[in-house]
C-alpha cells in the first residue's frame, strides 16, 4: 500500500477546466430561483433552491438519521454484490459448462424489473434491513459480474502460451495474468454498480421500510413537504457521487501501473 501511495499521483486539474461546468450549474440554479420567485410558484409545488438549502439546514439531523440507514443498506448490499459477482465471474470463466448454463440466466435476469421483486422480498424476509440489502445486491451484481467476466477473458493468448511453456500452472496463470488483466474491467463494473446501489436502496425503501431517505421521501410527499423531498434527493445525489469518486480513488490506488501505461500512451500520441 505504501508503494502504491508513493506511485499514485492526482491528475493535474487546471482551473479553467472547471469554469464552464461551474458557470452552467450556477446559471441553472439562478434561473430556477428567479423562475420560482418571479413566477410566484407555491413552495409546495416547486421550492426554490434557497428553500431547499434552508430545509437542508433545518432538517440536517433528520436527513443524517435516515441517510445513515440508507448508507448501511448500500454498504452491505454492495459488498454482497461485489463478493458474489467476483466469485461467479471466476467460476464461469474457469468452466465452459457453467458459463453456457448460467450466463444466459444471468442476462435474462436483467429483464425482470427490480421493483416487481421488491414486494416479494418483503413477504419472504420482512421489512427489516435484509430485504433492502438483497435489492441493492441484485441491482449492483450484474455490472460487476459481466465486466469481470469480460476482463478475465481479455488475456493475451501469446502471454498464456509463454507462461505455459515456462511451466506455469492454471492457478498461476489465473493469479498472475488473468486477475491483473481483469482489474480495470472489474473497477468499471464496480463504479457502475456502486452508483446503482443508491437507486436499489431507495427502491427497497419505497416498497416498504421504517427508515431511510427513500422512506423519508415517501412520507414527505403526501404532506406536501416538497422542500424536504428535494433535500433528501440532494443528499442521495451527493452519496452517489461520493461513492463513485471513492471507487475511482481506490482504483487509482490499486492500479498505479494501469494509469502509468495510460499516461505513457497519451504522451506518445
Amino acid at each position: 500500500m505504501k508503494n502504491n501511495l508513493q506511485q499514485f499521483k492526482f491528475p493535474e486539474v487546471r482551473a479553467y477546466s472547471w469554469i464552464a461546468p461551474a458557470f452552467i450549474i450556477v446559471a441553472l440554479i439562478a434561473t430556477w430561483e428567479l423562475w420560482v420567485q418571479l413566477g410566484d410558484i407555491p413552495k409546495w409545488q416547486l421550492p426554490a433552491p434557497s428553500a431547499i438549502a434552508a430545509e437542508l439546514v433545518k432538517s440536517w439531523s433528520l436527513l443524517l438519521h435516515h441517510g445513515y440507514i440508507t448508507t448501511q443498506e448500500i454498504v452491505f448490499g454492495f459488498l454482497v454484490a461485489l463478493v458474489s459477482g467476483l466469485l461467479l465471474a471466476a467460476a464461469l470463466v474457469s468452466s465452459k459448462i457453467l458459463e453456457r448454463a448460467i450466463l444466459p440466466l444471468l442476462v435474462s435476469s436483467q429483464t425482470i424489473p427490480i421493483i416487481a421483486i421488491a414486494p416479494l422480498l418483503l413477504i419472504w424476509v420482512g421489512y427489516g434491513l435484509a430485504s433492502k440489502i438483497i435489492v441493492v445486491a441484485l441491482i449492483s451484481f450484474y455490472p460487476i459480474a459481466v465486466n469481470t467476466i469480460d476482463g478475465l477473458k481479455a488475456i493475451n493468448a501469446d502471454m498464456v502460451a509463454m507462461m505455459k511453456s515456462l511451466g506455469a500452472s492454471r492457478w498461476q496463470i489465473f493469479t498472475k495474468l488473468q486477475i491483473p488483466t481483469a482489474m480495470p474491467f472489474m473497477f468499471s463494473g464496480i463504479k457502475v454498480g456502486i452508483s446503482l446501489s443508491v437507486i436499489g436502496a431507495v427502491i427497497g425503501e419505497w416498497v416498504g421500510a421504517s427508515g431511510g431517505l427513500g422512506y423519508l421521501i415517501t412520507q414527505s410527499q403526501p404532506l406536501f413537504l416538497t422542500s424536504r423531498v428535494f433535500a433528501a434527493i440532494f443528499v442521495l445525489s451527493v452519496m452517489g457521487i461520493g461513492l463513485f469518486a471513492l471507487a475511482g480513488l481506490v482504483e487509482r490506488l490499486m492500479l498505479p501501473w494501469y494509469y502509468a501505461e495510460k499516461r505513457a500512451k497519451k504522451a506518445n500520441q
